[in-house]
Formats: structure tokens, sequence, C-alpha cells
């Protein structure tokens, strides 16, 4: 039996590692730099995180948060201040050590002019603009504080791979100093929904939410809120952070405001980011073995209009058509917004434009030929169903139900990600069944395995390091709503939890 022909090779369920990259490739989301370990977004990909940005900020800014920007430079003083948070993130860090470039006596060009201090490269922001929140409080009235910038920063990564690890990537960090511990608390949960009501509503992204364990924790946080996603290889995506840092960085950065009562108090602070991974997450949750598949409330493009224009036909009159059927389209609003639609004019062969869209996640192709525009119809095909189910529609029907077919679309890839996730969820009493749940059957050539484990633990940090050392598997969270306890499954302490353990990105 002849194996069915698949766009992306290899497939998901062949190599799922290079699936990926070959599903970037194919979709031209992204590509390596020059410059090792970074990434250059191209136009689709950066559409993608554009319209992110977009819904994200708008939902800050109707909770209250404003934008600011901050340095890309922190002085390597500002980060010793807190020493755990520093200890966190110094082999990571990129350090400017001088100002300027010199030509020697052979003409290559050396660095020259050592700075008095080194400067960190960001690789988070709670230093500095806690240096400036010292400045900006005075008084309970300056408070609450909510601040985000949408920023670049930078983490030397030593295993690059695009969109999910990169020595520089895009994000948005949020900042917030508060005066109570109860209104800072608050914001984290505030914040860890809007995250998880943006993943599920926008990128039909399933998540948990939960805290994460001590050994997972932002570094100099008091406390840090996550949600996680499974990928359809069933390891964990961390897609989102949301940090109570108490008065630990407030104490080091000098936050300091007058109370009501006229004393001396230090600030509660918050920090909270997603990042381009997101996009990441988005290739491996949805994707298939024909490429991108995107959600219609992140599509770049909504629809893509194919002027099928055969030998002899009058390519003018299809391609007036095309337009006016464009505009009124376009005429449509999809949630508030006007449908963005695509018109592909290039002078190609029609089934290789159909599968470049197909391959970059279009949610809606429509043909339109001749005949199409004799019967007032089009060929419309939608990327969740195979490529070959498309099928002829009226004109009138197209523009009728289109934004309907969108949300159905959009409501279908949520509950099939939901679906996947729950299948492969399991609670696990036994160590014999935890371990032969990470465990491949094939070692040498691993086949996809695992999924998220829920199981009693004790939270000794000695296990965590055991766990990921020998099952490469993590605490991906304390999950929330999940109140029962037991023994826990690897020392027997009573009264643990359950946490979901899983391989992770």
């Amino acid at each position: 039996m002849n194996q069915e022909k698949t766009a992306i090779v290899p497939t998901r369920s062949a190599d799922y590692p290079e699936w990926y990259q070959q599903v970037i490739k194919a979709a031209d989301l992204a590509e390596s730099s020059p410059v090792r370990g970074c990434m250059v977004i191209k136009p689709w990909g950066y559409a993608l995180w554009e319209n992110v940005q977009r819904e994200l900020d708008a939902r800050f800014k109707s909770t209250g948060h404003r934008n600011a920007y901050f340095p890309l430079f922190i002085p390597m003083s500002y980060l010793q201040r807190e020493a755990e948070h520093v200890e966190g993130f110094a082999k990571e860090c990129a350090v400017v050590t001088h100002s300027r470039l010199e030509a020697d006596d052979e003409g290559i060009l050396q660095p020259a002019s050592k700075l008095d201090e080194p400067l960190i490269v960001r690789p988070t922001s709670e230093t500095i603009i806690g240096e400036l929140f010292a400045r900006w409080v005075q008084s309970y009235r300056d408070l609450p504080l909510l601040i985000n910038q949408w920023a670049n920063v930078v983490r030397w990564e030593m295993r690059p791979r695009i969109f999910l690890r990169t020595t520089e990537f895009l994000w948005q960090e949020g900042h917030t100093a508060h005066a109570t511990e109860a209104e800072a608390l608050e914001e984290t949960n505030l914040i860890l929904d809007l995250y998880a009501t943006f993943a599920e509503e926008f990128l039909a992204m399933p998540v948990l939410r939960g805290e994460k364990t001590e050994g997972e924790r932002f570094p100099g946080a008091v406390s840090t809120l996550c949600i996680e996603a499974m990928m359809q290889d069933r390891k964990a995506l961390q897609a989102g952070t949301s940090h109570f840092l108490g008065q630990n960085f407030s104490k080091a950065s000098g936050i300091e405001f007058l109370g009501k009562e006229g004393k001396k108090e230090h600030a509660w602070t918050t920090s909270w980011g997603v990042s381009t991974r997101l996009i990441g997450g988005v290739i491996m949750c949805h994707g298939d073995d024909d490429g991108l598949m995107v959600p219609p409330r992140i599509a770049p493009a909504h629809a893509v209009i194919l002027p099928v224009t055969p030998k002899g036909s009058d390519r003018d009159a299809i391609l007036e058509h095309c337009n006016k059927l464009r505009d009124e389209l376009v005429g449509l609003r999809y949630h508030d917004d006007p449908l963005r639609v695509e018109l592909d004019d290039r002078d190609l062969r029609g089934g290789e434009k159909l599968w470049q869209w197909i391959k970059k996640g279009v949610p809606l192709t429509i043909e339109v030929g001749p005949r199409d525009i004799e019967s007032d119809q089009a060929f419309l095909g939608r990327r969740d169903k195979g490529p070959k189910q498309r099928s002829g529609i009226s004109r009138g029907e197209l523009l009728s139900t289109a934004c309907a077919i969108l949300d159905e679309i959009q409501k279908g890839m949520f509950e099939r990600a939901t679906s996947f996730r729950d299948k492969h969820s399991q609670t696990i009493d036994s160590k014999t069944d935890f371990h032969d749940f990470f465990t491949p059957s094939n070692s040498d050539n691993a086949e996809i395995h695992g999924g998220f484990a829920y199981a009693f633990w004790g939270g000794d940090p000695e296990v965590e390091e055991r766990l990921r050392r020998e099952l490469k598997v993590s605490v991906r969270c304390l999950p929330f709503g999940h109140e029962e306890t037991g023994h826990c499954l690897f020392t027997g302490k009573s009264n643990s939890p359950r946490a979901v353990f899983a391989k992770a990105y």
C-alpha cells in the first residue's frame, strides 16, 4: 500500500523536531540569522506576532496598564543588588565591556575604551525598572503603578531552536508596584487569567493554570504562576508566567512610599511576560503534516483569493472579478475587525500557489476561474479540512457565512487540541506506571510518548532533580482546581498535592 504523500517531510510521527523546522521553512515564518542563536522573523511570522501584540496590548490597557520603554543596557551593579536574581541569570547574560572599536596596526578592528562598569544586555528588566520605580513612587497616592513594555531580550542560548529558544527574542514584560500584598497577589492572578483566556480564545490553545515549584520559580520571586500547554509530541510548553515578587525587589531597589498612616513602607511588586515562543506553540499545537494551521483569530490573512487563469481565458476580467470579491469580503466584520483577505495574482501555476497557502496555514482558500464567474460562485477550501475537500459555494453564501465558518474553524481547533491533551493526560499512582509512561518503547529512536502525568508529589527538590536527570521529566506546575492530597509517589510523604509532570521545552 502506498503511503499518502504529505507536503511536509518528515511527518510528525517520523521525526517531530525536524517536522517542526520544516513547517517553519515551508510556511516562510523565520530562519536562522548570521548571528548564532538568533533568528530573523519573516513577514508572515512577524504578522502572527503583531496580532498577538495587538490583542494582548488591548487587554493590558483595558485593565489599566500603560506602555513604556526602558534601556536595553543594565549596569551590572543593578543586578548585583538582588543576589538570587543575578545567580539565576548569570550564565545567560551577554556583557558589554567596551564603548567603541579602533583599528590596530594591521587594520583589524579591536575593542577599545573599556567601560568603567560592564553593562548587561537585558535578560529581563526587574532591576532597572525597579531603579526607576524608586524615583517615581513617593506616596501611596502614586500606587498602583501598572507598566508594560514591548521589547527584545537576550539570554545566551547554547541549544537554539527557532521561536522556542533563541539568544535574542521578542516579548512583553509587565512590571507593577502596589501598596499592599493583597493588591499585588490580585494583580498576579489577574494577569495569569488574562494570559490563559488569551491563549484559549485567541490561539485556540488549551492551557493548565498552576504554580511553579521552588526549583522552577523565577529567580528572586516569592511565587511564580504559569500556564502550560501540551504540544503534539506530548511535551509541555510554558506559555506564560506571572510572578509575585513580594518586597524582594522593592527592598533591593529602594521602592519606598509614605503610607496612609504616615509611615515609610516598601512596595509590593509583580512582573509577568509572554514571548515569541507563543508562535512556536501555535505551530506545534495545531500544525499537521501539510504545514502550519493558523487559528483564524491570529491569522495574518483570514482568506486568500486565488485567480485561476487558464490559457485562452481573459486574465484581466478574472482579476477584476477577484478584486471586487476581495472588496466585498474585506467589508465584512470578523470580531469587530475587517476580514483580512489576500489576493494572490502572481503568475504561478494554480496548484503551486494553493499549496504555498496551505503550508502557510491560511484558514480559507477561495479559487475563482472562468466557470466560477459564469455561475457566480467560488471554490472554497478550509485549512482544517483535507486539501481534497474543497467545494463550490455561491458568492452570496460565501459572503453570508465566511465569518461563521472562521468561528467554526477556531472552535474546532480548540476542541481538537483539548481532546488531544485530555487523551494523553493520566492520573498515576505507582512509580512503575510513572516510569513506563515517560519511557519510549524504542530508546534508540524514541517514538512520541508520555504526556501530562498527575501524581502526588511531596516537594522534595532531590526527587525533582533525579527525574530531570533520569527521565528528562520536570514538575510543570501544581495545578489549580486539584485539591486532593495523598502520599507522595516518590517519598511516601503524606498530605502531598497532585503535581503535573511532563517532558518539556
